[in-house]
């Protein structure tokens, strides 16, 4: 009985957790320029915060995402990808991590995600694409969907 109560004990803890990290991303988000969607990403790993990211345009070009004819240019980086190569410049891995998405991965962006051995995917929307979700799902990624953090 003290087994399953700490279990649900920790399951709880668990959940907060992932909730305040996805309102981290939802706030990290609004700082991307993109008007058609704006999604952040939190990577954490052993209870720290490692890595956050949201889409836009690459350093040093300029910050407007769509081009004038509203759609996204080519060389827009995902959230996701954006936090994988933040990690990429210093000592740290992701191996492990839990990466924490407002909105769920595209196909491209989910095998940067196996690749780079995330361990635990949590987001709150899904993406107009449920590939990049089913890939993850495949290779055994562990993924939470909470809908209202």
């Amino acid at each position: 009985m003290q087994i399953e109560k700490s279990k649900v004990q920790q399951q709880a803890k668990q959940e907060r957790y992932d909730k305040a990290y996805l309102r981290l991303a939802l706030e990290w988000a609004k700082l991307s320029h993109c008007k058609r969607k704006q999604v952040g990403a939190i990577i954490v790993k052993d209870a720290t915060i490692i890595a956050d990211g949201y889409n836009g345009t690459p350093t040093g070009f300029e910050n407007e995402c769509e081009n004038e004819k509203g759609e996204t240019k080519w060389y827009v980086l995902h959230a996701e990808a954006n936090a994988i190569l933040k990690v990429a410049r210093t000592t740290n891995q992701v191996a492990g991590a839990t990466l924490y998405l407002t909105h769920s991965p595209c196909k491209d962006c989910s095998k940067l995600i196996l690749h780079s051995g995330i361990e635990r995917l949590v987001y709150t929307d899904a993406y107009k694409d449920s590939s990049g979700l089913d890939f993850l799902k495949k290779a055994g990624l562990q993924i939470t969907q909470i809908l209202e953090p």
